[in-house]
């Protein structure tokens, strides 16, 4: 895919001024390993490597999380110096000794391991072997290397050398920057979700990427690898259960006592619950635990357990949404998932709550925009009629990006807003539309915290000043 001509600028203006090495401006947060071993079967990673002994280790096919005993992913496959495809599991760990610390060395479930990725390297020498003595490749991966580094905390805002450069362009210029910007921005996820349908094929990417986008900031991880773990060709395959194995996957079918709900989600949560059963034996190993759900942030109407019944009815009316797709218009897409509706959840924000009187949409205009920026936008960009089997009438996605409304903000936005515009009109004018705010994003993420020096040093108002 060609970056077009304003995104190519921005790409060299990035280019130009990384000359130099330059520390994070926050430290980067050790990941859990739950989220390393999603993001490495998204393929966020990469497919080539080098083993810690020097061979060459490509990945030929990422496998399946593990239902049963032993390593992370089942069914895949990795060839070594180009040889032919070697079958077999996959082990992630945070640390490389963990191997030897966790017992995988004398556990005869591990047998089948033909590759441990690893995140930290202890500080002696270590050897993967497997029960019956058998060396396993090694790689190791590094978490600053991804499209999203894992950022402790986003710094308050405060206004940035910018003010001034931007202060004085143009509206015109300002808003060509911006463009610029958010078409590079818009061109990234585009290459995210390219390479995700060359591991994973369009239908499950697109699954992956709307459930990440419903779970929005808070609950992203979460969802992700619920959609990962509960493929969905398997929920297609038990449409009829697909929302009780959502639900009891993600750990809120854990108790079958009835007594604690209230009596019009007794019936609901009884469904659920005698669905749930007979596959949750099979699927036990891979329930999420509790922790993994931040609830306490997140308003009701946007409760993950209403994101989870907006899963369900996507996996049902699937082919309603790829013959929306098809139209590659952005208000077949908000038709769409404007017609959602459930009977329990329309007046329901969580399984023990209360009954609203009245209705809410299951998901609403600003989660279908967040929706439509992070994974249809740049599915559209990505893909063309001839891989898709989709039709499209046009492969130009810009325009139409460009006017997306904006719903929402966030801190790291309002932290790129301050430091470029201060508090200043602009501000408001320019955070208008999703694209401008991808925008702010990208310069934020590019510039913005990667200057130790608060800004003092950082090259971006001199580049603006010759846009």
């Amino acid at each position: 895919m060609t970056i077009p001509p304003e995104g190519r600028r921005y790409a060299e203006i990035l280019e130009t001024t990384r000359i130099r090495e330059r520390g994070l401006f926050l430290p980067l947060r050790t990941p859990n390993e739950l989220e390393i071993q999603a993001r490495w079967f998204a393929g966020e990673f990469g497919k080539d490597f080098v083993s810690t002994s020097g061979d060459k280790i490509d990945i030929v096919q990422f496998g399946t999380w593990n239902r049963e005993a032993g390593p992370d992913f089942c069914d895949a496959a990795i060839r070594i110096n180009g040889s032919e495809p070697l079958r077999g599991c996959i082990e992630i760990d945070l640390v490389d000794r963990n191997w030897d610390s966790h017992g995988h060395v004398t556990n005869p479930a591990f047998e089948e391991t033909v590759l441990h990725v690893f995140v930290d390297k202890s500080d002696r020498e270590f050897f993967t072997r497997t029960k019956s003595n058998r060396n396993v490749p090694q790689i190791r991966i590094d978490p600053a290397t991804l499209p999203e580094a894992f950022s402790a905390n986003i710094p308050l805002a405060r206004p940035g050398r910018c003010q001034a450069p931007l202060g004085h362009l143009p509206e015109d210029r300002v808003r060509n920057v911006l463009d610029a910007a958010a078409q590079f921005r818009l061109q990234k996820k585009a290459a995210r979700i390219r390479t995700k349908i060359d591991n994973h094929g369009v239908d499950e990417t697109l699954f992956q990427e709307i459930a990440a986008a419903l779970g929005y900031k808070e609950n992203k991880l979460p969802m992700t690898v619920i959609a990962q773990r509960l493929s969905l060709k398997m929920l297609r395959k038990n449409l009829d259960d697909a929302e009780a194995i959502l639900f009891g996957l993600a750990g809120f079918l854990e108790t079958p006592d009835l007594a604690i709900y209230k009596k019009s989600a007794r019936n609901y949560v009884r469904d659920l619950w005698d669905r749930w059963w007979p596959h949750r034996d099979r699927l036990q190993r891979l329930i999420l635990p509790a922790k993994i759900w931040k609830l306490s942030s997140t308003r009701p109407v946007n409760h993950p357990q209403r994101r989870l019944a907006a899963l369900a009815i996507l996996v049902r009316e699937w082919p309603a949404f790829r013959r929306s797709l098809g139209k590659q218009t952005a208000v077949a897409i908000e038709k769409f998932f404007g017609g959602f509706d459930h009977p329990f959840w329309r007046t329901h924000y969580t399984m023990t709550a209360d009954a609203s009187p009245e209705p809410m949409a299951l998901v609403g205009e600003s989660r279908v925009a967040d929706i439509l920026a992070n994974a249809i936008f740049p599915f559209w960009r990505a893909e063309g009629p001839s891989r898709t089997g989709i039709k499209q009438t046009r492969v130009d996605v810009w325009p139409e990006y460009a006017k997306l409304p904006a719903h929402l903000t966030n801190r790291r936005l309002e932290t790129a807003a301050t430091r470029l515009f201060g508090d200043g009109s602009r501000r408001r004018d320019f955070t208008k539309t999703i694209a401008h705010q991808q925008a702010l994003l990208q310069i934020y993420e590019d510039f913005c915290l990667q200057d130790n020096s608060d800004c003092a040093h950082c090259p971006f108002p001199e580049q603006m000043k010759n846009w």
